[in-house]
């Protein structure tokens, strides 16, 4: 059985941009800094997309980390103004809570907020699972 995948035009790319970054601090750091930089020079409000980038990113580096292997970030911007943000780690093994499944955390604790800032500032999200053994938030 052949497959065939057809693309509106509505729903073609009309930006786009990949970049595999280091799973650490300052990895995550130029994530936040490269996004702000191509949603500015493609005249778009940098907020509160570098803030989902620097969640995403960071939960990468901290929670999808694997010893030489990189995490992926991702910004896609389709015809129809909507901007898609993905971050890409290769611990599929370690998965988020889904949307609407987030537990708040104790008032004093030290992390733990970050899914909460993404639900919150998102439209949607969600994860993406594969090809084996990354994950797509």
């Amino acid at each position: 059985m052949t497959e065939e995948i057809t693309r509106t035009e509505n729903s073609a790319p009309v930006r786009q941009f990949a970049v595999l970054l280091s799973p650490t601090r300052r990895g995550a750091r130029l994530a936040r800094l490269l996004a702000a930089a191509h949603l500015g020079h493609w005249g778009l409000p940098t907020e509160p997309a570098v803030n989902l980038v620097a969640e995403l990113a960071a939960n990468a580096a901290l929670h999808g980390r694997v010893p030489g292997r990189d995490f992926r970030l991702s910004l896609t911007i389709h015809q129809e103004g909507l901007l898609r943000i993905e971050v890409t780690d290769t611990r599929a093994d370690r998965l988020p809570p889904g949307p609407g499944a987030l537990a708040v955390t104790a008032g004093d604790a030290e992390s733990g907020r970050g899914l909460l800032i993404v639900e919150t500032l998102a439209d949607r999200w969600g994860v993406d699972l594969g090809p084996a053994p990354r994950k797509t938030v």
